[in-house]
């Protein structure tokens, strides 16, 4: 299994962050099972992986140069996005197997210290962290990078053209900025079709292109996407969002009716479908349509591997629930407790969705202009 060397993770730093005077420390965060039983392989490697970047960008710091690198750990919050503990743990030395042993392995601080001690931040993490340290970067200053999901099978995205990776989404936002709407028609099981359109109006795009050079900032690594929040009503103003969403979860064809940028309704009729029903009727700040986005990957020879970090920049995707992280309106107060706060993304590949396919997308301009921006798998712009 491939891997990175001291070299490789000294690199990453210096190209994903680029150097700004007052960068002094570094912080690799990782998330630790409340129970035990909850852990799997992955999980349990990432914090082996967690634990050799910290030693190895320790003992290449003043290459960087940095000061120093902190190792710091935490119970894990749950769910992806949800906020962070009000406080984390200092570690001295390996990480434990449960967060019942973190007290004995580190000391334990405010998470307001880990922000103001460090200007960046690595995050490779089993739950997302990309919606909290977003939020708390824009507050505090620090840059971060996360890496929710990461294993050794994404190495390869970390060695990207991320110049030309760059270039793709910042054509992508241009596009974005300018339009008032996104058609997506889809075909399910090579006939059906469907169709949905996304308001785009007021709310700017962003770029995800794997390098942080503002400070204040954070996002995925890897990356390489273009997302924007869809319009999601205001003071009479409602959302223009509306039309039918397919997703595919486990082999079963669900049907989300959208009104006013919320799904409000399930058409389905497996355990999938009831799922779902159940969690929109306890939840309705999960049906919020929060993100559409544009990955760009797929152009560079990766294949979804099963871990959402990567695979949601191969290609197009919508977001479910919290939207506050990118600048939309709903957040953790929306939903009925931390537990439930979620960002839930569904990517129309091939491997991810067999029975859909994304057929075309077609932005909408002033005065009627349509623009279609992708067809059948492939952009036309670039």
């Amino acid at each position: 299994m491939e891997s990175l060397s001291k070299e490789d993770l000294v690199g990453l730093v210096q190209s994903v962050f680029p150097r700004f005077p007052e960068d002094r420390r570094l912080a690799v965060l990782a998330d630790i099972p409340r129970r035990a039983a909850s852990e799997n392989a992955e999980w349990k490697n990432r914090r082996r992986l967690a634990e050799d970047w910290a030693g190895l960008l320790s003992e290449g710091a003043d290459i960087i140069p940095l000061e120093g690198v902190s190792l710091i750990a935490y119970p894990d919050v749950g769910s992806n996005n949800a906020d962070l503990p009000p406080t984390v743990f200092l570690m001295n030395g390996s990480l434990p197997d449960s967060a019942e042993g973190l007290a004995a392995c580190g000391r334990e601080i405010p998470l307001a210290e880990l922000f103001e001690a460090n200007q960046l931040v690595l995050a490779p993490t089993e739950f997302s962290t990309t919606a909290p340290l977003k939020n708390a970067a824009a507050r505090y200053g620090f840059r971060a990078a996360t890496m929710p999901g990461f294993s050794e099978k994404m190495i390869p995205a970390l060695k990207l053209d991320y110049a030309e990776v760059g270039r793709r989404t910042d054509i992508l936002k241009e596009k974005l900025d300018r339009a008032q709407s996104a058609d997506l028609l889809f075909r399910v099981d090579g006939a059906l079709e469907y169709a949905i359109s996304f308001d785009l109006r007021f709310n700017p795009a962003h770029t995800s292109s794997g390098r942080f050079p503002l400070k204040g900032t954070a996002g995925n690594l890897p990356s390489g996407e273009t997302y924007i929040v869809p319009f999601e009503g205001g003071p009479g103003e409602p959302s223009r969002t509306k039309g039918t969403l397919p997703v595919e979860i486990k082999g079963e064809l669900l049907l989300y009716m959208v009104m006013d940028n919320r799904a409000v309704a399930v058409d389905a009729e497996g355990p999938a479908g009831r799922q779902e029903a159940e969690h929109l009727e306890r939840e309705p700040a999960y049906g919020n349509m929060a993100e559409l986005g544009f990955g760009v990957l797929h152009d560079f020879g990766l294949r979804p591997i099963g871990e959402l970090l990567l695979d949601e920049k191969l290609g197009v995707h919508v977001a479910f629930g919290r939207s506050d992280h990118f600048g939309g309106r709903v957040g953790p107060q929306d939903f009925s407790s931390p537990q439930e706060v979620v960002h839930l993304d569904r990517i129309y590949l091939q491997a991810t969705q067999p029975r859909i396919v994304l057929e075309s997308v077609t932005l909408g301009h002033e005065r009627g202009f349509k623009e279609r921006i992708y067809d059948k798998g492939k952009y036309l712009i670039f």
